[in-house]
């Protein structure tokens, strides 16, 4: 398609307006972000780099009218070029395309893109934008088909709590759950930045999983089902390598786990390396680390705990274009209601670890394999911790696998479970036949 239909967005997306209203009018998802005491409408618009002719938006309290015009006076413009919206507007989107958020990028920052305008509107009316810009691509070229969810009907899952005591956060009371046969290998499931372990039932009722392993996850202090450590401040959260490492070798220590295989995803990831270059201190046997890499470089910004918006829905909203847009929609769902359920401050201290806390650079090269096996895992729809940055810390490490995950994001164990165990099955092989080598 020739890219100039792109640079003028009202005539390219103009004729969709009567359809994209009524879709507008009818989002329960979009009336439920709208019907919240607006007391002043809001004007945003979308448009091509360098050019005015766009897409309007007015947003009030239950209102929301859109049009295609010039976009000069909106409060804020979500900006891209011509090409990158023509990938944004397609039923089977590449990544990072499947989101704004993907375009406006951390690590794989897209030249041309930027929003104009008031920046306080733009992150105070994230989840109303996105989710227009979702119904609008909709409107343009129909929906995405996703995967259907898993339909299990019965729970494996037995859930407990433990007092234990944990380096740097003191005694604490947390959170754990297990399943699967007690006679094969353990693996302990750590969850990403700001969530909890919810994130892995669908890995742990799956019956290859079930078969397979003996399954643990637990909550970090204060994260979902754990109660704050004796020593947390509410809002004062802060992760580092000592006190995650410390944690999870305090977890296996208590539940008795036999050098099990750790497993997790992004800050969970970085920290599964941290755990294979500290294997013999922590008791682990293997790791699994997905969406990891050495060290995330990016810049860092405090959205994330600032009092002028609203964490519970921001930081979901942040964190949902991270995902597949193939992934079932009920599994994306879950991910935005628990990240949209945590306290105060766990997501952003989380993230001084994951932002520059975890620096493997220079000592993942050390990682001796023979006596604890890695397999990276990284799905392709992740701009935060691509591909790319997981593959080159594999190379590094002397005998580590890897392998990209095809249609999967940034939390695979939660957005897509089925599609996630099959990788994960195949991790889980490789590394228990190492494990069976190691001195």
């Amino acid at each position: 398609m020739d890219l100039r239909a792109w640079t003028n967005l009202e005539e390219r997306l103009g004729p969709t307006v009567e359809k994209l209203q009524g879709r507008l009018n009818e989002d329960q998802q979009l009336r439920a972000f709208t019907e919240t005491g607006i007391k002043e409408h809001v004007l945003f618009g979308w448009a091509a780099a360098g050019h005015e002719a766009g897409m309007l938006c007015s947003v009030g309290n239950g209102r929301v009218n859109i049009r295609s015009g010039q976009v000069t006076d909106a409060a804020f413009v979500l900006s891209a070029l011509p090409e990158q919206w023509q990938q944004f507007y397609s039923s089977s989107p590449e990544p990072p395309f499947q989101s704004y958020w993907g375009m406006f990028g951390q690590n794989i920052h897209q030249e041309g893109v930027e929003v104009r305008g008031k920046m306080d509107l733009f992150l105070a009316l994230a989840p109303i934008w996105r989710r227009i810009l979702d119904l609008s691509r909709d409107a343009f070229c129909g929906p995405i088909e996703e995967e259907g969810p898993s339909n299990l009907t019965t729970d494996n899952l037995v859930g407990r709590y433990v007092y234990v005591d944990l380096p740097h956060w003191g005694r604490t009371k947390l959170f754990y759950e297990q399943s699967g046969d007690m006679s094969k290998p353990a693996i302990i499931f750590l969850h990403t930045a700001g969530s909890d372990g919810r994130q892995y039932h669908g890995v742990m009722n799956h019956p290859d999983m079930l078969s397979r392993c003996h399954m643990t996850l637990f909550d970090m202090p204060g994260h979902g089902r754990s109660f704050p450590s004796e020593t947390q401040i509410p809002g004062c959260h802060s992760n580092n390598e000592d006190a995650y490492v410390g944690t999870i070798a305090a977890v296996i220590k208590a539940l008795g786990l036999k050098k099990p295989i750790v497993c997790g995803a992004s800050m969970a990831g970085h920290v599964s390396l941290a755990v294979a270059i500290r294997a013999e201190e922590v008791g682990a046997g293997a790791v699994i680390p997905c969406q990891a890499a050495e060290f995330t470089d990016m810049e860092r910004n405090h959205w994330s705990r600032s009092p002028f918006i609203n964490q519970s829905l921001f930081t979901p909203e942040y964190i949902y274009g991270m995902m597949s847009p193939f992934s079932p929609q009920r599994e994306r769902n879950l991910v935005w209601h628990t990240y949209s359920g945590q306290a105060f401050g766990m997501y952003h201290g989380d993230l001084d670890f994951y932002f520059g806390g975890w620096d493997g650079r220079g000592r993942v090269e050390k990682i001796d394999t023979s006596r604890c096996p890695v397999y990276m895992l990284t799905g392709d729809y992740d701009w935060s911790t691509t591909p790319e940055l997981s593959a080159a810390t594999a190379r590094k490490i002397p005998g580590a696998k890897f392998k990209k995950m095809e249609g999967l994001g940034h939390f695979p164990a939660t957005e897509n479970p089925s599609r996630f165990v099959r990788y994960l099955a195949q991790a889980v092989d490789y590394v228990v036949e190492e494990m069976k080598k190691s001195p």
